[in-house]
């Protein structure tokens, strides 16, 4: 099975990682410098990197470096992955009784019901239940 990575720009690796492993299940892979994690849950690879950390050299580490004008990557915006679960109200309700904030209630669409959670930096997180075949992920 391929994994998928996707790069999440933090204020904190540590708190970061904490948020994911406790409150989602993911698993810490690397977590070789404090301004870098790698976590994964089944085929998604999550990187961690803190806008302008540094590696384990003392250089800028490359997820979280500069652009060559000086702007540094931040947390936040809309883009988002999924993870699937089995019932989206139990799994708000755990996570909203564990402090995690969300941005909206559960919204019901055509093929899903899905709610945004944020992360301690204020990155989304899309939780969804899958209301037809179709939508639901395919076992790989």
């Amino acid at each position: 099975m391929e994994q998928v990575s996707i790069r999440y720009i933090v204020h904190d690796v540590g708190a970061a990682i904490d948020f994911y492993v406790q409150k989602l299940g993911f698993t810490e892979e690397m977590h070789p410098a404090p301004g870098f994690a790698m976590l994964t849950r089944g085929a998604l690879r999550l990187l961690l990197s803190s806008p302008g950390g540094l590696d384990v050299t003392g250089a800028p580490g490359a997820g979280g470096r500069a652009l060559a004008d000086g702007t540094l990557p931040k947390p936040g915006g809309w883009n988002r992955f999924s993870l699937q679960v089995s019932d989206l109200a139990a799994e708000v309700a755990r996570l909203r009784a564990a402090g995690v904030a969300f941005r909206n209630d559960v919204v019901v669409g055509i093929g899903v019901k899905a709610a945004l959670l944020e992360d301690p930096s204020g990155n989304p997180v899309e939780l969804f239940e899958a209301r037809l075949p179709e939508a639901a992920h395919k076992q790989l």
